[in-house]
């Protein structure tokens, strides 16, 4: 399983890059795997405030629906546009090429409150 140890997990299966005062967020390797070929990313929150734990988007399995759960309170600033036409990088890339969207951190204290790659691991059996 690939866990890349510079991420910050969620219990949702989401992750956090950290560049400077933004986050940068997707879905986890071990989520993508669960729901299967990824169809379609639906994310309707740019420029929009999102608080932890708060929906900011739907991601589209063959056989199901995800929501995608916002890590941190923060404004949405940023959609990766590539997935529109290749939701497959989420597949094929879930920690480079397949990031959903780019947010800033309202509340830095949140950032404590991930997991960390070791952490993430052991929740899911890794």
């Amino acid at each position: 399983m690939n866990l890349p140890g510079e991420l910050k997990y969620t219990k949702e299966h989401e992750w956090v890059r950290i560049e400077g005062d933004t986050a940068v967020i997707g879905i986890t390797d071990f989520a993508q795997r669960e729901l299967g070929d990824i169809v379609y990313v639906d994310i309707d929150t740019v420029d929009k405030k999102v608080n932890r734990d708060e929906v900011f988007g739907t991601v589209e399995a063959v056989k199901t629906v995800s929501d995608l759960f916002s890590p941190l309170t923060g404004t949405v600033q940023e959609l990766n546009e590539k997935l529109g036409a290749n939701p497959e990088l989420v597949n094929s890339d879930a920690y480079g090429d397949g990031w959903m969207i780019k947010m800033s951190i309202d509340n830095k204290a949140e950032l404590d409150e991930l997991l960390s790659a070791e952490a993430y691991g052991e929740l899911i059996g890794a």
